[in-house]
């Protein structure tokens, strides 16, 4: 092994605009993240309206500026109207997806009021699984028309005096999966032609809106890609975006499989780019459609028990279960249990990494990002208390300097082989070849004279000896390096240790002669920053 790598950056080679919403987060009431995290009236810290102010203030101290709400599966059965109004007078309802009750406690109006407090613009998912057309105008006017009709006039008498402003609607859940009530998984034609119709007319109800269609769940669906294919080709010129979802999974212990997950993120991102270009061809549209990546995650799983025959693709087949003996759950935020994640701080911290660095590389094309689990990697918490994880440290940073342009990154690098692996028998991964070991994106932010690469070291056991050429950015000099590392991957912070994987300047730097030296830790994060 050669042992040491080289970055070259240079201005002249963009990617695309950075959209600040490639840092976003995702929310859906599922288990105690609304009862019991973002909603506990008996918590000390809790407001007027029973939010806990703990962990308000958590995620403004991070930066959290948007957030995709209210889910998720769960709003395919949610009728928002049972939601608004007086608490005592709200309806209970099941909900089918996650086998809970859903008192409404928290409804419509509370989850954009928690959103304003937090600072965080919502981006809001119509339910287009048992919902209808006239549900969607009348949900958008009671949400942003200014008043004198029923519905804003309504709003204002709950409360809300002034429109919530919402810019961004999503055009139902995971469509195409078998798993969602009211799915259109049969009738790709049908969901495009609803689509079509509902973002017609909720533009009309505000034409400042932007509408985001549902594309495939996952790159495993059997019917990927030709079910968004079929939807586009019936919504194209009225929606803005299209949906993706995927939750990249590896074995206990992998890293090399946990990292390199990004590769079939952006095998994903290609494809739909591909995609969505082939139907504007087919339109004859000048119009160039963007992506909203608004659920992912990395995580380690056991693989389970594969079933030759079976699959690898029978979704309906996965989904299609009725057991008698599961029973519906009232979650109530006085009992919120303690449930960490497996693993440390640093094997989270990093595979949420390793997907962002994905959509940098793609900042021309993925404009919106929410990470499942992203309230959590920004203001972790229990029942009693908040505190930063590691994955805090990496979002700041990224929120911080990942503005501006996407820059191409030339890599020159040891690299690797990934062997193909199946987790069960949906989540099943081709092997990748000649993957580098420094994973890498940079952001130049011209405006304010900052460029900054961010590294990834995917090796388990090799430190680089790194260098960076920045000869083409004139007058920019070197600020900081900033290292995030472990040398435990079962460390975690926690409310009584909170410094347990903390981020530190790099005593490794050197700047000499116009040329940028450092060293990177093996399964670390870097951030270099240089200023003009």
């Amino acid at each position: 092994m050669a042992n040491k790598a080289k970055v070259t950056l240079h201005p002249s080679f963009v990617i695309g605009e950075i959209s600040p919403r490639l840092y976003s987060t995702f929310l859906e009431p599922i288990g105690t993240i609304v009862n019991g995290t973002m909603y506990n009236p008996k918590h000390p810290t809790a407001d007027d309206l029973g939010f806990r102010r703990d962990v308000i203030d958590g995620l403004k101290d991070a930066g959290m500026s948007y957030i995709r709400l209210p889910g998720g599966n769960f709003v395919s059965c949610w009728d928002w109207k049972d939601s608004i109004g007086p608490r005592e007078s709200r309806k209970t309802h099941l909900d089918l997806a996650w086998r809970q009750y859903i008192t409404n406690e928290v409804g419509h109006d509370e989850y954009l009021q928690w959103a304003e407090r937090v600072g965080a613009q919502p981006l809001y998912t119509l339910n287009l699984g048992t919902g209808d057309i006239r549900d969607a105008i009348s949900l958008v006017e009671y949400t942003n028309h200014e008043g004198g009709t029923w519905w804003s006039d309504l709003r204002r008498k709950n409360g809300h005096e002034k429109p919530y402003g919402v810019k961004t609607w999503y055009l139902g859940n995971e469509m195409d999966g078998p798993w969602q009530i009211g799915a259109w998984d049969k009738n790709p034609r049908g969901y495009g032609i609803t689509a079509n119709e509902v973002s017609k007319a909720i533009k009309w109800v505000d034409p400042t809106i932007e509408t985001v269609v549902c594309a495939s769940s996952a790159p495993f669906m059997a019917h990927y890609p030709q079910w968004e294919e079929e939807v586009l080709q019936e919504c194209y010129e009225t929606v803005d975006y299209i949906s993706m979802h995927h939750y990249h999974i590896a074995p206990p212990g992998d890293y090399a499989a946990l990292l390199g997950g990004s590769a079939y993120y952006e095998d994903f991102i290609n494809t739909e780019i591909a995609l969505c270009d082939l139907v504007a061809a087919k339109m004859r549209s000048p119009k160039k459609m963007m992506l909203s990546f608004d659920e992912y995650g990395s995580m380690q799983r056991p693989n389970s028990e594969l079933h030759p025959g079976y699959g690898p693709h029978n979704m309906a087949a996965a989904h299609y279960v009725f057991d008698p003996n599961r029973k519906y759950v009232l979650h109530d935020p006085d009992n919120m249990p303690d449930r960490p994640f497996p693993g440390g701080d640093m094997v989270h911290a990093l595979s949420a990494a390793s997907t962002l660095l994905a959509f940098l590389r793609h900042a021309d094309r993925v404009k919106i990002a929410c990470m499942t689990g992203g309230i959590g990697a920004m203001c972790a918490s229990n029942h009693d208390h908040v505190w930063k994880s590691a994955s805090h440290y990496i979002f700041r940073h990224l929120m911080e300097y990942g503005r501006g342009t996407s820059l191409q990154t030339a890599v020159d690098c040891d690299r690797f082989d990934l062997p193909g692996y199946a987790i069960d028998d949906n989540s099943q991964y081709t092997g990748k070849k000649n993957l580098p070991y420094i994973d890498a994106a940079a952001a130049h932010d011209k405006e304010n004279g900052s460029l900054t690469l961010f590294v990834i070291n995917r090796s388990t056991d090799t430190e680089y000896p790194l260098t960076l050429d920045t000869s083409a950015f004139d007058g920019y000099s070197f600020d900081k390096h900033i290292e995030l590392y472990s040398t435990d991957m079962d460390k975690k912070n926690s409310y009584e240790n909170p410094d347990e994987v903390v981020p530190a300047i790099s005593a490794a730097a050197k700047n000499q002669s116009g040329e940028f030296s450092t060293l990177v830790k093996p399964l670390s994060w870097n951030v270099i920053h240089f200023s003009k």
